[in-house]
């Protein structure tokens, strides 16, 4: 069993590296709060892990604190995300960004026309 958490705590610590490594580069401010969002999951199984190897529920709270934390995190930089003029980088999220601007402006002038 030992040797089992030990293995999935190493293939965790290669994930948050992972993540890390995504939330710095981006090229996106979406792909920065996915990563911001996978390093916290893999935060709380970390937590869950040493509940494991150590023998000490006050890990799975840490875990719990930190799953709670993580979502409102999410929300937040997803909701800040939404509100602000950020510029986009790539040529197709600028086509998308395009094309939801069209969308809402056929959506409102529907709107006012009836």
């Amino acid at each position: 069993m030992e040797l089992a958490i030990n293995i999935a705590l190493a293939l965790t610590a290669f994930g948050i590296i992972a993540g890390c490594i995504r939330m710095y580069k981006g090229p996106t401010p979406a792909d920065r709060i996915v990563a911001l969002d996978l390093i916290t999951i893999l935060l709380v199984a970390v937590s869950s892990l040493l509940a494991l190897r150590l023998g000490n529920a006050a890990y799975l709270d840490l875990g719990l604190a930190l799953a709670l934390i993580g979502f409102l995190a999410t929300v937040g930089f997803a909701r800040y995300l939404e509100h602000s003029n950020i510029p986009v980088s790539d040529e197709e999220d600028r086509a998308l960004a395009k094309a939801a601007r069209g969308v809402n402006t056929a959506t409102s002038g529907d709107q006012t026309n009836d």
